[in-house]
């Protein structure tokens, strides 16, 4: 982008790293944030958002020269939103200008009209710039600029981050160092934007080719998990299933042989309560620190940074990992003693897997019925079932690409897990179990590796 020159209360366009242009508007930035050493850049608060950001001047355009050129190059429903919040932003202040102007001629005095108002964080009138869809929240409590806390009656906290890192420019990244063990589909969106939100990150895979993107992007590389826990302060690690958590840990060179005391450890991976039960007493009796995350998403959610993240355990470990859950997330929860998070992600996988295979069943049942398939999602998109989870995965079907965004083998996996656990609980899990039987039958006919919508030839096979 061009380079141009700006004052404050200037509306932009602004670029920031990967992600599109988003309406915004030159402010004065706190007393306390520094500007970047060596650039020349202003700070942006953008319009939809909490969000702001230093950005580059040569990402910053100017709002009305290049407004029609932005509009048909974002569709997205956000984006349009935070257009509307400009448009009204510019309507509230002409209005106040010709408020201005006719109580001036109303005085039979004439004169230039005043400027636009310059509206700055402690305005009344910063409500323009936020998103008209968005709730108030009623019970946050701030404890920083960017973080927010939701206690709730039972006990759980949230760690409330942006609607999307799309335009995440805020976050101030720790200062401790971070490391990442595996790089599958959820784990190399993850590391991508930790690394797009300025944190250090030394990186391991057990297929150490995967590792080579990230390092072009300005990760580290790790040896051994044994090397990379050694190097970092925190290590997550998001792998397949229990065995291969449990190898990451335990095995020859492994997670373990690196923990010393006060190096923190957190399990991502969707396992169930036994495995994190014995991780976390075997990290603790080397001294180490531990937290479960796993992470509710598929790829595609990964990538756009905005998981929602599962954690408990170590209280302090969690708070270590603010800036880095808001890097790769839009909300995470504190659900207390370590095993409560696979819990609740086993029930959570459990209900969408579940979901997933119904619709596959109503989608067939549909055209051994003689209907038109298309027409039923149609109607589904309109009912109070629509989401884009289902139309992204009826259209999947529909379009036969069962390209994996969440691997089949994996929800198989969970809903395996969750009758486990239901069982453990005395606790009947019948439509779970129904599902999971659905989801055996996909594998036997190699859908192991395709996105879970690939239950669907389950029953046309």
């Amino acid at each position: 982008m061009a380079t141009v020159h700006l004052r404050i209360g200037d509306l932009v366009w602004g670029k920031l790293g990967r992600y599109p242009p988003w309406p915004g508007k030159v402010v004065s930035p706190p007393k306390d944030l520094k500007k970047p050493r060596g650039k020349k850049c202003h700070f942006v608060k953008f319009f939809g958002t909490e969000d702001h950001a230093w950005i580059k001047v040569e990402q910053l355009k100017p709002y009305h020269a290049h407004k029609e050129e932005m509009i048909k190059i974002n569709k997205g429903k956000r984006f349009q939103q935070a257009v509307d919040s400009v448009e009204d932003y510019l309507k509230k202040a002409k209005g106040k200008e010709q408020n201005s102007d006719s109580k001036s001629d109303s005085k039979g005095k004439k004169g230039p009209s005043k400027p636009l108002k310059i509206l700055e964080e402690d305005d009344e009138d910063l409500s323009a710039l936020k998103d008209p869809s968005e709730k108030p929240a009623s019970s946050m409590e701030p404890i920083s600029k960017r973080l927010k806390i939701v206690e709730e009656d039972s006990g759980s906290t949230s760690i409330q981050a942006a609607d999307s890192t799309a335009i995440n420019g805020s976050i101030t990244p720790t200062d401790k160092r971070i490391g990442f063990l595996g790089l599958g589909l959820m784990g190399s969106g993850i590391v991508s934007n930790l690394l797009k939100m300025g944190h250090v990150v030394t990186v391991w895979n057990r297929t150490a080719e995967k590792c080579d993107l990230f390092i072009q992007e300005g990760a580290r590389l790790g040896r051994t998990p044994a090397e990379v826990v050694s190097m970092c302060d925190i290590t997550f690690s998001c792998v397949s299933d229990p065995k291969a958590a449990r190898d990451l840990v335990l095995g020859p060179s492994g997670v373990l042989q690196g923990i010393r005391p006060g190096k923190c450890y957190v399990e991502m991976s969707t396992v169930d309560p036994e495995t994190i039960t014995e991780l976390s007493q075997e990290i603790k009796s080397r001294g180490g620190r531990f937290l479960e995350a796993p992470v509710a998403g598929s790829q595609q959610i990964s990538n756009d940074g905005m998981l929602v993240i599962l954690a408990a355990g170590d209280r302090t470990v969690y708070e270590d990992c603010s800036s880095c859950f808001q890097a790769m997330g839009k909300t995470s929860f504190f659900l207390g003693e370590a095993g409560n998070a696979a819990r609740m992600m086993l029930i959570l996988n459990m209900v969408q897997g579940s979901f997933m295979a119904t619709i596959a069943e109503g989608l067939t049942l549909a055209q051994a019925t003689g209907q038109s398939q298309q027409t039923f999602l149609d109607i589904l998109c309109q009912g109070q079932m629509a989401s884009t989870f289902v139309d992204q995965k009826c259209q999947n079907i529909l379009q036969g690409n069962f390209k994996p965004d969440y691997y089949l083998k994996h929800i198989q996996k969970d809903l395996r897990l969750a009758i486990s656990m239901g069982d453990m609980a005395n606790h009947p899990t019948p439509m779970a179990a129904a599902a999971n039987e659905v989801y055996k039958r996909a594998k036997a006919l190699d859908q192991s590796d395709n996105d879970i919508s690939a239950v669907y030839r389950a029953y046309i096979h």
